[in-house]
């Protein structure tokens, strides 16, 4: 394989790409350890001069992508597959979609599952209205955009690029091969380098935001359910445990025992959403879960292409913008999980089910979750909004409260805490692996110390993000990364065009046989062919002047 060194401490990786990344990520890892002050004042003054640009170059970029995805599904090359073209998928339908909900659910779901309607509950640019109907229908609008098609039109845009070239061109499972039909060999040298190491920090920054996020809403759970308190040594300590037992579960051959509880976080979490039908108000979230699924599909080229252009306010940069780069830079994670499940599908299924599946699963979840934190505040039954506005971490707690009797409420606590805890173990075991997979140009075998290494890596660096400042460096620093690699996706995207012109699907340039003429004209050279010329009738059947042969073969 290209690039890939036999021999050495880079053995199995790309030398020069694994250099450079991991030495990036632990000069930021020191510079925030003893320069904190000075990483958050550069992290929020970037992201505060980016952020003009960020507001509509994003938007235009998200909606760009979910157009051409939904183009690439029903256009010309729909019947495209992602393999040869006698090849059969590797899984079964029910599988495939199976393995597609459990990419689509992950610890954000419950960080934000709450917290995110709430907090358009108490104020969004779009309704006027503070705690009315019309708000609390915007709230979820607003959540089902941020976790809807935009982003999983992301993920499925660069898994079917590295499907595509990995399984139909027979290159390498790496997003560089989507430059070879632009660059030819070029693509092994500096400029393939360039790609993924911007992909491989993307996806470092993205792990460490969203394993951030989890490891501070775990801390809040323990404490909701052992009153032990939360402090950023809480965090670091838990930070610790997580990235040690996902460590050793990668390094020593126990993914059958991570794949189980894979298996069982799908279980508990329908347990929680079981939970909160028969104990919730039952009625109250299966309607809210149906109006909102519509005003979203009403409202949805409307957020799209929305930019705040006449507002100063910071909600569009805090949350659009946010989620944007989130998604940007979990990305490559997905979308690689994604194209290594797809081999042998056609275009039109790989996009049918990346883009529907995960998400009516992801808006029946946040409507229930988020829908019980809106009826409970509309009833006045808790604050749960105005907890939000000074923690969102206490947010689904707080939610579960409202259950009664009070043992389900404490429950549902505590199957949230053991949710937040197995996702955030899934999602760091899965994010070394990837990141191991995308040094190595798609290979699975990685060597044990290599494993150490980026799971160190990530543990460090989700820790000193926590103590540099918390969700709001988290958050810059997952927008500022995500910046380059979007430009990457753009030129990723030149590279799959150019690449399925060649397919026999596409139409060939024509050439003009006859004279064009209106459509309700008889063609000049076809006028006399098929009539009689005496009475101007068309010729019978059994016309002896006609010439059997010669006539099929003009009506062609």
């Amino acid at each position: 394989m290209y690039n890939v060194a036999t021999r050495g401490p880079f053995k199995g990786l790309n030398p020069r790409v694994a250099f450079v990344s991991i030495v990036a990520v632990l000069i930021i890892v020191a510079l925030a350890i003893y320069r904190t002050d000075q990483v958050d004042a550069a992290v929020s003054g970037a992201r505060d001069f980016l952020s003009p640009l960020l507001e509509w170059y994003y938007v235009a970029a998200m909606a760009f992508f979910l157009v051409l995805v939904i183009w690439l599904g029903i256009g010309r090359y729909k019947d495209v597959r992602l393999g040869r073209d006698d090849e059969v998928p590797e899984f079964t339908t029910l599988s495939w979609l199976a393995m597609l909900f459990a990419a689509g659910m992950g610890v954000g779901l419950l960080f934000w599952a709450v917290a995110e309607p709430l907090s358009h509950y108490g104020g969004n640019p779009f309704v006027a209205g503070d705690g009315d109907p019309a708000t609390a229908d915007m709230s979820m609008v607003l959540t089902y955009f941020h976790w809807g098609l935009n982003a999983w039109a992301v993920f499925a845009l660069l898994a079917l690029m590295l499907a595509y070239f990995g399984f139909r061109r027979g290159q390498p499972l790496a997003l560089r091969s989507a430059l070879h039909p632009m660059l030819g060999k070029y693509v092994h040298g500096w400029p393939g380098d360039i790609v993924d190491l911007l992909a491989i920090l993307a996806t470092v920054f993205g792990i460490a935001t969203t394993l951030g996020l989890g490891i501070q809403q775990l801390g809040s759970g323990l404490d909701h359910l052992t009153g032990m308190g939360t402090s950023a040594t809480t965090e670091v300590v838990i930070t610790a445990v997580l990235t040690a037992i996902a460590v050793l579960s990668v390094v020593t051959g126990l993914q059958s025992g991570v794949q189980r509880i894979s298996q069982a976080n799908m279980w508990l979490s329908a347990g929680l959403l079981a939970l909160l039908l028969i104990w919730g108000p039952t009625q109250y979230l299966l309607a809210l879960v149906v109006q909102s699924t519509g005003s979203y599909l009403q409202n949805l080229m409307g957020l799209s292409l929305y930019t705040h252009a006449h507002h100063t306010d910071g909600w569009h940069a805090d949350w659009t913008v946010f989620y944007w780069g989130w998604w940007l830079a979990w990305a490559p994670f997905v979308g690689l999980f994604i194209a290594r499940i797809s081999r042998g599908r056609t275009l039109r299924e790989f996009v049918m089910g990346v883009l529907l599946v995960p998400t009516m699963i992801t808006f029946v979840w946040l409507g229930l979750l988020g829908g019980t934190a809106l009826y409970a505040e509309s009833e006045g039954m808790a604050g749960i909004a105005a907890a939000v506005s000074e923690d969102m971490t206490r947010a689904t707690f707080l939610t579960m409260e409202t259950l009664e009797p009070g043992m389900i409420a404490i429950g549902g606590s505590l199957l949230v805490t053991v949710l937040i805890a197995t996702y955030l173990l899934t999602s760091a075991n899965a994010g070394i692996v990837v990141i191991n997979t995308l040094l190595a140009h798609g290979s699975t075998e990685h060597r044990t110390v290599h494993l150490a290494t980026w799971g160190g890596a990530m543990g460090l660096l989700t820790a000193v993000l926590l103590l540099a400042g918390g969700l709001e460096v988290l958050q810059s620093a997952v927008i500022l990364a995500a910046l380059p690699f979007s430009l990457v996706m753009l030129v990723m995207i030149v590279g799959l065009i150019r690449g399925l012109e060649e397919e026999r699907w596409a139409p060939r340039p024509g050439e003009h046989n006859i004279v064009p003429s209106e459509p309700w004209q008889v063609p000049p050279d076809r006028a006399y062919e098929d009539f009689d010329v005496e009475d101007d009738a068309p010729l019978a059947e059994d016309s002896p002047e006609r010439d059997d042969e010669g006539w099929r073969s003009r009506q062609g």
